[in-house]
């Protein structure tokens, strides 16, 4: 695992200054604390930071082909490298190291940008043709790490790990993106392709953009896909994926250095810890963090590690969600609205006390419908298709609106945002079921400037888009699609990769293989959810690894709650809600946030996601600057 940087230059330029280099790398030292290397040549600037995992002696960055003609830097863990390397060396290919860069470079020399189909890990990369002057970046089919760039003057490029390697090249600026924090505020994450910054980009996914100096700029192109619709169940599903499982964790098992997993007490890490654990000869160490009160799970994180044998370590994690929101605009480089961000970092700090690498039980949710939310949208869609639109958009919209929003009601007595989904079809019906702050509270925070930059702007279009592109006939598959294009990467792996590189930790999802993630969403919706629960075929094929009581848990958020906090510390809040970095960014109002803040305070009302949101937004403003920009003016570099 690294962290990678560097500038292409424009046509007729030299390319960047060695300082320049040096510092993007420098930005982004923590993503790999073991190393650094440079390649500066016309035209072309590559910087490497390295941690260390396979081949520690040979694996050193930036590499070259044996032939001289392609280098790369590259992040992340290629799984399979060792069968590709076989396949490699039996048409001829040689090599110099047991690493997997150079297996990836030996993959390109033969067979070009059909070699990403054939990766199997977690990958973002650039790769340098020196014969044809040609630039590669590619990313991992479902974006478990990340790569930004941004075009610049006289059509050269700078790309980069984090966004903080950016801010160090002369001429991107800091400009703030309105359609982009819109996004923000209605996700909780910006989305794919697009950043914080109108300069700077990310690339989306399974994609790959090949530049050539001094041609037109290129577009990204999609080497990848997910299915779109559902296929006839295979013979014993529950046994097809505990072997799927067991080699796509053995896979992840390759290191060099110490590695453990993470252990919540829940189904999915659950599932790795005791595949890992089966599949090692020594003890898997495992790592939990508990929060006092509803969110502590080292009970029953315990019973798992205690049930396969592991070596465990638990710690009480802090409450201090305001102190953190600073943090964690620190560490994302932009605005992140998750707040579970807080425990995972202080379960990544546990981890890297002990070990280099480790587990985790990402992607379950998305892949096996685990989350309320697809129960909830299936049941609402059956319901949906028997009730005429007119009715729909007309009585049931307006009983929505009318319904009285009661935030600190119990579950049963909460039917407005029942109602609310009915009334919409079934994309923008999902979509509302997503939104961390609905568009008439959005709107009512934003200063006019940033209301009129946004008019006409709907988060949920991509949701339609997704949705549309599905089998019209499975609610579930298109949920789950729609996630995966945009809540996994945006969210779960950026929330992952941000946390632990914070504190130079590898963590490797065995669930999310892209092998795996194609079969579990083409199994048919019943062999997901059954009798109103998730992950029925995940639950039934681990049934035999995992204690009773850990099958039958109910599944458990990984993060407190903030909305007492925030009450407590209401004048601590509205301090910097109104403070400066804020209201100097012209991009909110201060009635507006003054009376959310009120509102929360007063126990009436639950503002805490709102609240969430801003306050990080507050802590990016005060650490990185930046200002609004009209929606018509044009990015650095536009055409």
């Amino acid at each position: 695992m690294c962290g990678i940087a560097g500038i292409l230059a424009g046509a007729g330029g030299s390319g960047a200054d060695e300082a320049v280099l040096r510092r993007m790398t420098a930005a982004i030292a923590h993503r790999g604390p073991d190393g650094s290397g440079f390649v500066r040549e016309p035209g072309i600037a590559l910087g490497h930071r390295r941690l260390a995992i396979v081949d520690v002696e040979g694996g050193a960055q930036p590499m070259e082909s044996g032939d001289g003609r392609f280098v790369i830097v590259f992040n992340g863990e290629i799984y399979n490298h060792a069968a590709l390397r076989a396949e490699l060396e039996a048409s001829g290919q040689g090599f110099r190291t047991r690493s997997d860069t150079e297996v990836i470079l030996a993959a390109w020399r033969a067979w070009g940008e059909d070699s990403l189909g054939r990766l199997v890990g977690m990958f973002a990369f650039a790769l340098w043709d020196r014969e044809r002057e040609v630039l590669a970046l590619a990313r991992d089919p479902l974006g478990e790490k990340p790569l930004h760039y941004a075009w610049l003057p006289g059509g050269g490029l700078a790309f980069g790990s984090e966004i903080a390697a950016l801010l160090e090249v002369p001429g991107v600026t800091r400009r703030i993106d309105p359609v982009a924090l819109d996004d923000f505020m209605a996700l909780g994450y910006v989305p794919d392709p697009a950043t914080i910054y109108r300069d700077i980009r990310r690339l989306p996914p399974a994609h790959v953009m090949v530049l050539r100096r001094g041609a037109p700029r290129p577009e990204p192109r999609r080497y990848w896909s997910l299915p779109r619709e559902a296929a006839p169940a295979p013979e014993d599903p529950p046994a097809l994926l505990r072997r799927r499982l067991a080699d796509s964790v053995a896979a992840r098992l390759m290191s060099d250095v110490p590695l453990g997993a993470f252990l919540s007490g829940g189904l999915d890490s659950g599932a790795v810890v005791a595949l890992a654990a089966a599949a090692r000869s020594t003890p898997l160490d495992t790592f939990t963090v508990g929060f006092a009160g509803a969110a502590d799970e080292r009970a029953a994180a315990a019973e798992v590690a205690a049930h396969v044998g592991a070596r465990h370590r638990a710690e009480e994690g802090s409450t201090d969600y305001l102190g953190a929101a600073r943090q964690v605009a620190g560490i994302f480089g932009e605005p992140f609205g998750d707040h579970s961000a807080v425990p995972t970092l202080a379960v990544c700090r546990l981890a890297r006390r002990h070990v280099t690498v480790a587990l985790s039980g990402d992607g379950g949710d998305e892949v096996f419908a685990g989350y309320r939310r697809y129960r909830f949208h299936s049941l609402v869609e059956g319901i949906r298709r028997h009730l005429p639109a007119p009715l729909r958009r007309g009585v049931i919209a307006r009983l929505a609106r009318a319904y009285p929003k009661l935030d600190r009601a119990p579950r049963w007595l909460r039917a407005r945002n029942t109602l609310t989904e009915l009334s919409l079809d079934s994309a923008l019906g999902y979509y509302a079921t997503v939104t961390r702050v609905a568009a008439e509270r959005r709107r009512a925070l934003y200063a006019p400037a940033q209301r009129a930059a946004v008019e006409g702007h709907d988060p949920g279009a991509r949701f339609v888009a997704l949705m549309e592109a599905c089998d019209p006939d499975d609610a579930l598959l298109q949920a789950q699609y729609a996630d995966l294009h945009t809540y996994l990467p945006g969210d779960i792996l950026a929330k992952v990769d941000r946390t632990s590189m914070a504190v130079s930790l590898e963590v490797r999802p065995p669930l999310l293989d892209p092998a795996l993630v194609a079969w579990g969403l083409m199994l048919p919706a019943a062999w997901k959810l059954r009798e109103g629960r998730g992950k029925h075929v995940l639950r039934e094929a681990v049934a035999g690894d995992l204690p009773a009581a850990i099958l039958a848990r109910p599944k458990q958020g990984f993060a407190d709650s903030i909305g007492a906090e925030f009450r407590r510390r209401e004048a601590e809040v509205k301090g910097r809600l109104l403070g400066p970095a804020m209201l100097d960014s012209g991009l909110f109002e201060a009635g507006a946030l003054a009376r959310l803040a009120d509102e929360h305070g007063s126990g009436r009302f639950d503002h805490s996601q709102a609240l969430w949101q801003l306050l990080v937004t507050e802590g990016f403003l005060a650490q990185h600057g930046g200002h609004a920009v009209a929606a018509a003016e044009p990015a650095l570099g536009a055409d």
